[in-house]
């Protein structure tokens, strides 16, 4: 890994990457001509950067938690924890046992009727509806058995192959992690 991938991305860079972004997506019909930059996360993988459209019309109180963690550079260097193979890879826990948190206070739940498709991020939680805080996932498949029992914050517009190469195991030996999580803007 070159040491470049390791560093935060400046202004620029990311003006670059959102504009190189918007052009990809917008031939492949995955992003929306007026998606704001300040709902676009960039997630730094090993293997290439993320797009993620957040999606506060779903679950207002879960977006903005998820841009304060980020702001903050929370999920910085947090390690995929639970990677199941044809499901999903969830990580945002500190720990690194999926039984850790942020300081900040526990969400409400979200619920909608959007569904878990590939490229969904949902809300991790305990067994209460209104515990979530940091963790999260992203589907690598449908997941329909999901639908309206956690809440849907998010969906990968871009990258999704890096997601697909993130190694699995519960936890997984020597877990990939998140190099970085950026704001658009």
């Amino acid at each position: 890994m070159s040491d470049f991938s390791a560093r935060p991305f400046s202004r620029r860079q990311f003006a670059a990457m959102a504009l190189g972004a918007a052009g990809v997506l917008g031939a492949a019909g995955a992003a929306r001509a007026g998606d704001d930059p300040s709902n676009l996360l960039y997630m730094q993988l090993k293997d290439g950067t993320v797009v993620i459209r957040l999606r506060p019309d779903l679950a207002p109180k879960h977006v903005e938690q998820i841009k304060t963690l980020v702001k903050r550079g929370f999920y910085d260097g947090i390690v995929f924890h639970r990677v199941i193979d044809g499901f999903m890879a969830q990580t945002g826990d500190p720990t690194g046992t999926g039984m850790g948190g942020s300081d900040l206070p526990n969400i409400p739940a979200e619920f909608s009727k959007a569904p878990f498709v590939r490229g969904t991020l949902g809300m991790a939680r305990s067994q209460s509806p209104n515990s979530a805080n940091s963790q999260f996932f992203i589907c690598f498949a449908p997941s329909p058995f999901l639908d309206g029992q956690y809440t849907v914050w998010g969906e990968v517009v871009s990258g999704m192959e890096f997601v697909d190469k993130i190694k699995r195991g519960e936890p997984p030996q020597n877990p990939d992690k998140i190099i970085s999580m950026k704001l658009g803007a």
